[in-house]
């Protein structure tokens, strides 16, 4: 059957659940180079990704449309990420949007803070590669 196929299909199997097609989410980071690197990797794995500055820029973002995953910087302008999440998990609606902290800050007194606020998981920048992160992120929406 494959004798059969183009190039360009046999390229790109079909991998089912393992894509991000039709997935939103919402990446807060002040940091533009991660922030374009994040988006333009999980846009290539077919998620639909938007993207914030701040943590005002954030919370707006979600308001417009509701994301199924959020990427969360901690140390942001305006509001920090904690402040975020804090706000997220206590809101009856977006309480079950997955987040997964993604940081610089790698004491633990800022991990169980993280984790008791309610973040999904926890990664420090420093210890995880792009493709770790977009494993994590299919990780978390598999549950």
């Amino acid at each position: 059957m494959r004798k059969y196929l183009s190039a360009t299909q046999v390229a790109a199997p079909d991998v089912g659940h393992d894509r991000g097609k039709g997935v939103k989410v919402l990446v807060i980071e002040d940091d533009q180079f991660l922030r374009d690197l994040l988006k333009t990797k999980l846009e290539r794995e077919q998620f639909e990704v938007s993207a914030a500055i701040d943590g005002p820029e954030g919370l707006e973002r979600i308001e417009q449309g509701m994301p199924d995953l959020i990427l969360l910087d901690i140390i942001l302008p305006g509001i920090d990420g904690f402040e975020i999440l804090k706000r997220i998990k206590s809101s009856g609606k977006l309480s079950r949007i997955p987040i997964v902290l993604l940081s610089n800050l790698g004491q633990e007194a800022d991990v169980e803070k993280g984790k008791a606020l309610g973040a999904s998981d926890y990664l420090i920048k420093s210890n995880f590669t792009i493709d770790e992160i977009v494993d994590k992120i299919r990780a978390l929406l598999k549950h």
